[in-house]
């Protein structure tokens, strides 16, 4: 069995999961096809990752789903065994992430076998706190923008070792599925 990881990142959380995966795996008796971002349509590494069977592909939350090259990318997976990982700044809850991984597996092609999926919260960049601590500002009894700053805050830590373990965990029992 051949596999692929293949990530989206935008802050690092992301491609620091997906180095984990690789790393874990790396143990196993099969070589990576390709391990990278997402690559070019029409590259070599694009070639590379499409020949393998499974592909383990990861993305940043962007606005609840994946960002528009992880969408394409996916989209070109018919008849792969496919694994999600994934990070968003927002998190704790497992139904909020199986929401996020459902509307990311909608831009798998039908014919695609879904092997399963993993998140974890990822730590924000700071204008994200500067947008809340002005909302706060503009209303200083804002609940929500009080609520936003404290999970900005509580999401710095992540993904600490714990999402990271759970994540390679799921990653590795999807191949060996």
């Amino acid at each position: 069995m051949s596999y692929a990881i293949v990530w989206s990142s935008r802050g690092g959380n992301t491609q620091r999961v997906a180095e984990a995966i690789a790393a874990a795996l790396a143990t196993t008796p099969d070589d990576p096809a390709y391990v990278g971002p997402v690559p070019a349509e029409g590259s070599a590494d694009e070639a590379s990752a499409l020949a393998a069977d499974t592909v383990l592909a990861g993305f940043w939350t962007d606005k609840g789903a994946c960002a528009p090259e992880m969408a394409a990318f996916l989209g070109h997976l018919g008849g792969k065994r496919v694994f999600l990982f994934g990070t968003a700044g927002f998190g704790g809850a497992d139904a909020y992430f199986a929401q996020i991984l459902e509307r990311v597996r909608a831009h798998l092609p039908q014919d695609a076998v879904y092997a399963g999926g993993a998140m974890c919260q990822g730590k924000m960049g700071p204008g994200v706190r500067a947008r809340y601590e002005a909302m706060l500002a503009e209303n200083p009894e804002d609940r929500r923008a009080q609520a936003m700053i404290e999970n900005f805050d509580a999401a710095r830590s992540h993904p600490d070792d714990a999402d990271i373990v759970r994540i390679v965990q799921a990653a590795h029992d999807a191949l060996d599925a």
